[in-house]
Formats: C-alpha cells, sequence, structure tokens
C-alpha cells in the first residue's frame, strides 16, 4: 500500500480512526434494527391500508399494489435502483479518496430521512414510501464506503478482529435503541405514534453518534489508487471498473460460484429478517411489545451466534458450518409456517434459532470469500460482494409480495422463502474450497487436505 499504511499509522491516531469506524457502525446499524426490521415493515402497510382500505389497492405508477405488499415491493424495487447506485458510488471513493466525506453525506442523509418519518401520519403512504426509499439508499451507499475503509484502518493479521468488533457494535448500538422504544411501548399505547416516534428516533441516534466519526475519521491511510483522477464521467467510471472486476473474476470461477451461492441465500436471510416482524403482527396477531422484545434477543445474541459458528468453523471448516447453518435457517422458514397464533413463547424460541444463524452465516461467509479472492485485490473483491449483496436482495421481497398478494396468506409468503436456502446450499456444496483458495493464490487452512476434501472443503 502506498502512502501511509496501516501498519505506519501512529498507533494512538489509529485507535482513534478505528473508534470512529466502530462508531459509525454503532449509530447506523439503527436503520436496520429499527427501520427496516420492525417499525416501517409494519407501519407503512398499515398507512396504505388505512388510505385504501385492508382489501384495497394502491395505484403506483400506474401499476396496481395490494397495501399489504407495499413495503415489500419498495424494498425490492430500492435493491434494483442500487445496481446503478452502488457502482458510482465505489467509483467516486475509490478514485478520489474521500471516503470520510461521502460516508457522512450518505449517513446524515438517511438520518435526515429517518428523522423525517415521523411527519408520516395515517395516510401518507407516499410519502412514508418515498423517506423509505431515501434512507434505504443513503444506507447502502455508505455501507459500501463504510466497508472500503476496513482495509485502510486493519492490516490482514487484524483484519478479522477489527471486522468483528465494527460488527458487535452495530448490533448494541442498534439493540439499544430498540430497547428503549421497547420501553416506550409500555407508556405509549397508540401504535402509530409509537412507530413515528420509533422511526424519528433511529435518525435521531444515527446523526448525534455520527458525530464520532466527523471528529476523528480524519487523515485517514489512503492506498495509492484512491489519488488516481477519475477518467471520464463518473457514471461510466463506475460501471467500467465494475465491469474490470467482473471479468477478472471470470479467472476464478470457484470464487464466482460461491459468490452466487452466497447471493442465492443471502436474499432469503435479508427477507426474512426484514419481514419477520410484519409476519408476527399481520399473520401472527403478536403485539408490539412481543415483537420489539423478539427483535432484541435477535440483536443482543446474532454476535454471540457468530462467535459461536466461528468456533465450530475451526473444528469442522467453514463450509461445513454454513452449509448447517443454511439447513437450519430451511427449519427456522418452515417452522414459520406452523407457529401458532398469538404464541410469544414459540416466536421468540424461533427467534433464538434465528438470531444464532444470523450472525454465523453472515461472518463465515464474509471469512470463506475473503480466502478465496487473490492478495492485493481485497477491497475490490468486497466492493463487488457488498454491491451485489446488497443489490440483487430483490426476488426475496419480490417473491414474498406476489405470493401474498395472489394467495392472500402470509404463511404461503414465509414458506416460500425455503427456495433461496435450497439452491444456495445446493450451489455451496458444489464449491470445493480447498481448490478455490490455492487458485487465488492462497495457504487454505489447517483443516483442508492437499485434495481439498477435508472438513472445510
Amino acid at each position: 500500500m502506498a502512502g501511509v499504511s496501516v501498519e505506519s499509522a501512529p498507533g494512538p491516531a489509529l485507535r482513534r480512526q478505528r473508534f470512529g469506524w466502530y462508531t459509525y457502525g454503532w449509530a447506523s446499524h439503527t436503520f436496520e434494527a429499527t427501520v427496516i426490521t420492525v417499525f416501517m415493515s409494519r407501519y407503512l402497510p398499515a398507512v396504505a391500508e388505512n388510505a385504501v382500505g385492508r382489501s384495497g389497492t394502491l395505484n403506483v405508477l400506474g401499476i396496481p399494489v395490494a397495501a399489504g405488499s407495499l413495503f415489500a415491493y419498495t424494498v425490492s424495487v430500492c435493491s434494483v435502483l442500487l445496481f446503478v447506485v452502488l457502482p458510482v458510488v465505489g467509483a467516486v471513493a475509490d478514485r478520489t479518496g474521500r471516503k470520510r466525506g461521502m460516508l457522512l453525506g450518505f449517513g446524515y442523509t438517511g438520518a435526515a430521512a429517518c428523522t423525517a418519518m415521523v411527519l408520516v401520519g395515517p395516510t401518507d403512504w407516499q410519502l412514508g414510501t418515498a423517506l423509505f426509499a431515501v434512507a434505504f439508499l443513503a444506507y447502502s451507499s455508505a455501507k459500501v464506503v463504510y466497508n472500503s475503509l476496513l482495509p485502510d484502518l486493519a492490516g490482514p493479521d487484524e483484519r478479522d478482529r477489527v471486522s468483528s468488533v465494527g460488527w458487535a457494535a452495530g448490533y448494541v448500538g442498534g439493540g439499544i435503541l430498540l430497547a428503549v422504544n421497547f420501553v416506550w411501548s409500555f407508556f405509549i399505547h397508540d401504535s402509530a405514534w409509537l412507530a413515528r416516534l420509533s422511526l424519528g428516533s433511529a435518525g435521531v441516534w444515527w446523526a448525534v453518534f455520527a458525530l464520532v466519526p466527523l471528529r476523528v475519521l480524519r487523515h485517514l491511510p489512503r492506498a495509492a489508487t484512491e489519488r488516481a483522477a477519475v477518467r471520464g464521467s463518473v457514471l461510466t467510471s463506475g460501471f467500467r471498473e465494475l465491469g474490470d472486476t467482473l471479468r477478472h473474476l471470470r479467472a476464478f470461477p470457484l470464487t464466482l460460484l460461491f459468490l452466487v451461492a452466497y447471493l442465492v441465500y443471502y436474499d432469503g436471510i435479508s427477507t426474512v429478517t426484514t419481514l419477520s416482524a410484519d409476519y408476527g403482527q399481520q399473520e401472527l396477531r403478536l403485539s408490539d411489545s412481543t415483537l420489539l422484545s423478539a427483535i432484541l434477543i435477535v440483536q443482543f445474541t446474532a454476535f454471540g451466534g457468530a462467535l459461536l459458528l466461528g468456533r465450530l468453523a475451526g473444528r469442522w471448516g467453514a463450509k461445513r458450518v454454513v452449509a448447517a447453518s443454511l439447513v437450519l435457517w430451511v427449519g427456522v422458514v418452515v417452522a414459520a409456517y406452523f407457529l401458532q397464533v398469538g404464541s410469544v413463547v414459540q416466536f421468540y424460541a424461533l427467534a433464538l434459532v434465528l438470531s444464532i444463524v444470523l450472525g454465523g452465516t453472515q461472518a463465515l461467509s464474509r471469512s470463506l470469500f475473503s480466502s478465496m479472492i487473490p492478495r492485493g485485490k481485497e477491497a475490490e473483491y468486497f466492493s463487488l460482494y457488498e454491491i451485489s449483496s446488497s443489490g440483487t436482495s430483490a426476488l426475496g421481497p419480490l417473491l414474498f409480495g406476489l405470493t401474498l398478494q395472489n394467495t392472500g396468506s402470509y404463511r404461503a409468503a414465509i414458506v416460500s422463502l425455503v427456495v433461496f436456502f435450497v439452491v444456495g446450499l445446493a450451489l455451496l456444496l458444489v464449491v470445493n474450497v480447498g481448490r478455490a483458495i490455492r487458485a487465488a493464490g492462497n495457504v487454505p487452512p489447517a483443516n483442508l487436505d492437499p485434495a481439498g476434501r477435508g472438513v472445510g472443503g
């Protein structure tokens, strides 16, 4: 790495920069925990139903949309838009090196949109949809820049630890604000006001704690490529770089196969976590306090699940543990279909299992991918990893929404997501991890035999 390297940066300065990076994760994860998972996934369909009735349809650019499917369709459309947005974001971040400014610019845009959600009234589905779309796109754009800072803040030997701390900070930060929202539910009995205040609080939390990285993320280490001039327009540069990365990836077919497998099962994971609260409210008739406390379980145990599955991977290999976790995901989705209406204990138990496989599947998938990419290209490949995982999570919400609209059954909609875990698992089992690692020029872990058929292969 040219310029100021991670290893040569002053210790106290680097620690401050890492703290600023951790704090941004602490600040922004409230969007996933409070906005996506809990409140907007339930409040936006409720607002739409208030406007047209429970069995009515909305007119969205001339397309009839069932009120209950509005949130799922919005997530799906935003995910498709990321294909256009994120390559441009990556090009600007890599070519200009203005990562701090972009991170906070996108972050404060998302925070402002979340704060404004307090203004979404009982029938303001257009305003709610627009604010959510802005926040979703801003959050995803900031996440690309946020993840691209990891190689600048940690060398190869420290990257796993620094990444894990950032992961934990996000879950804990999101969980604490969600706990505050949970306490509010005991005093605010108007569910609409509770949702609006909680959505607004996510924006305020995001903005306030983003003041820390605003101050300390200065003089970040920069790679030489970040100081290179942008060739042509930013838009064409973004898509040119994405095309170059895809062409280079074709030289590593097993890495590409793993990436495809990950994209398939990640679509299922993100859809389940995004729409679980909506399912709990609409189909299981669970109270706000039950849903909030279940999501709290997920927030505070997901990172513990990552650590647990990480230890198992040390013995059995990451691929086998990820494969086993996907089998558990199938069990979670099927079990959700059979949950009894109003059964709080069953919902809590399922949330606990989900939280364990949630953190572990994501952490070990990232670890597996990092071993299959060539050295010196980590940021480039992880940029594609993030762009792909964020931008392709459209089929899950689309399938959920279509199934719900055509069957009228939330249970049929949730169980339809099994296909993503089954197909993803089938693709993963084909990947020879040892061969993929060696093809990328890396050394396989000790739990792989020379032929790549060991516990990790």
